[in-house]
């Protein structure tokens, strides 16, 4: 028997962290309920599923919008009869400062990568609760602990995550839920590309960029998504049934270290 066997999940953000935890609880047996903005890439990941023989939905959906997070979510239940597994992983990143950073952009996300947690918690937690529980893990980030200069907005908001997950947390033990984030460094997704490219960076800068990120963690290289899906994974399963609360850091080693000279 598969870990996630008759287990439904609904993953926020298709490329990333949540590509790599959409394959790999699908390759558990879970059926997957998955929606983002990104197009091409729900497509992609449409036909990856597909093509492995997991149960799968993917939607067009923007996950700061709550009608469009109820329609996934009563979708999803419609198609595979409830929901066990929600894995927020969908966000947006701008640089700026709390001044050249306008209020729109801080809307966005706050919207984006705080609501949309409150949003899959507003619409999944009662289908969860149905159930007899399940496990909920927000990706956050070392940024919600020690941030780097210019992330004004995208800081706040992961340190905002931790702050919601404890609460989901403490409010929904009782129904049998467990609410956790992972805190991941330097991981390669699209996001980090575009911080590593730039304006016209090559491909070959783009590693070069990398490696550099990487030097930064003790361990010497940056991550890969399939390593935070595995960490998401666990605090999914019933292995982790006595974890809720909590953050679990997955950075080389790069907090461990700051400040120290």
């Amino acid at each position: 028997m598969k870990d996630f066997d008759g287990k439904v999940a609904l993953v926020t953000g298709t490329t990333g962290i949540g590509l790599a935890t959409a394959r790999r609880l699908a390759a558990g047996g879970a059926a997957i309920i998955a929606c983002g903005i990104d197009r091409a890439a729900n497509a992609a990941m449409k036909a990856e599923l597909a093509s492995s023989g997991a149960e799968a939905l993917v939607m067009d959906a923007d996950v700061s919008v709550p009608d469009q997070v109820r329609g996934a979510v009563a979708a999803g239940v419609e198609r595979f009869g409830g929901l066990d597994i929600i894995v927020n992983s969908a966000a947006v990143h701008p640089y700026g400062t709390a001044v050249s950073t306008d209020f729109d952009t801080w809307n966005k996300a706050m919207s984006v990568n705080v609501g949309s947690i409150y949003l899959t918690a507003h619409f999944g937690i009662p289908e969860m609760t149905r159930r007899g529980g399940g496990a909920i893990v927000n990706v956050a980030s070392v940024q919600g602990f020690a941030c780097q200069q210019n992330v004004a907005a995208y800081a706040t908001t992961k340190g905002a995550i931790h702050t919601l997950t404890r609460a989901l947390a403490l409010d929904h033990a009782r129904s049998g839920i467990r609410v956790n984030s992972v805190s991941p460094g330097s991981i390669r997704t699209p996001i980090l590309e575009k911080a590593a490219r730039g304006d016209h960076g090559s491909d070959a800068d783009v590693e070069e960029a990398y490696r550099r990120f990487g030097e930064a963690h003790p361990i010497g290289r940056i991550g890969e998504p399939e390593e935070v899906a595995e960490l998401i994974a666990f605090l999914c399963s019933a292995k982790a049934g006595f974890c809720t609360g909590a953050d679990y850091k997955i950075d080389g080693g790069l907090t461990a270290g700051i400040g120290v000279k």
